[in-house]
């Protein structure tokens, strides 16, 4: 048995073997966790960037209590954490001289080590204005009636309209990414399933994503529909297809992140039968 404490590793695997169970216990709001260690075993870290990645685990009599992840630039990435885990999270993390751009977690944890960090740092934490909020599926509740037209599988074949309906979507939330046939792969959007709501005639008006299943869960990610043909049923439609294929998948827990200053987003998730897990928020360091 390890002595209490963080342990620190670059090898994903060892984080997964100490630490899997524990993630797939709670797979809602260990979501991210599960996600980036599986893109980074199955992908490898390269492609991600440069840095080295960093997996946390934090044991107490032999259980794991909480987690960490960092793929460097991006922020550190805890699981739920307790004000004292926070602390000692920050404490351990300080010491080993780890600099720290921005924490990301469930709003209590990212702010309890926000505030961990600044005592022990001396780093002014800011909070971001965009939150988002963690929702689960329940019961999943179909519109009625559903808009006309139908969903579509994007496949191998169609490469280059899967590209530019990410691109739209990253400049459509502010996301600072590169899709291109040269970049695709490095994305985090390469490893999902997408759905195209199309009119009757064909033309492709609504787009849905999912991530794979890890640990009994998918997350629907990717939901959007250009400004111009909005308020019509489509993101209902195309986020009810790729609902259900998650659960015809083999999912027992299907999730998904809204952003908390739409309300359109939030009702519509709500009528669909999702349910509020947690509130998300990112603190970064100067």
């Amino acid at each position: 048995m390890r002595p209490d404490g963080w342990h620190l590793t670059e090898d994903v695997d060892d984080f997964l073997a100490r630490a899997g169970d524990f993630l797939r216990s709670r797979p809602g709001p260990h979501v991210m966790a599960l996600t980036w260690a599986e893109r980074v075993r199955t992908r490898g870290a390269g492609a991600f960037g440069t840095g080295v990645p960093v997996f946390g685990v934090l044991e107490s009599a032999g259980e794991v209590r909480a987690t960490f992840h960092r793929l460097p630039p991006r922020a550190l990435a805890p699981t739920p954490l307790t004000p004292g885990q926070a602390d000692s999270l920050a404490a351990h993390l300080a010491a080993l001289g780890h600099p720290l751009p921005s924490v990301s977690a469930d709003e209590q944890s990212a702010t309890a080590f926000a505030e961990a960090w600044q005592r022990h740092t001396g780093a002014t934490p800011k909070a971001r204005q965009t939150r988002v909020r963690l929702y689960r599926l329940g019961t999943l509740i179909p519109p009625e009636p559903m808009p006309a037209g139908r969903g579509r599988l994007l496949g191998e074949r169609d490469l280059e309209e899967t590209m530019f309906w990410c691109g739209e979507f990253a400049r459509a939330v502010g996301e600072d990414v590169s899709i291109d046939a040269r970049t695709w792969a490095g994305t985090r959007f390469a490893d999902k399933r997408y759905t195209l709501w199309e009119t009757p005639d064909g033309t492709p008006v609504s787009v849905a994503g999912m991530n794979p299943l890890i640990g009994g869960q998918i997350q629907v990610d990717v939901v959007y529909t250009p400004a111009h043909l909005r308020g019509r049923g489509y993101a209902a439609a195309v986020a009810t297809e790729v609902s259900r294929a998650a659960l015809a998948a083999g999912a027992k827990d299907v999730v998904l992140f809204a952003d908390v200053a739409n309300p359109t987003s939030n009702a519509l998730y709500r009528r669909l039968g999702y349910h509020a897990l947690t509130d998300w928020a990112t603190y970064d360091f100067s």
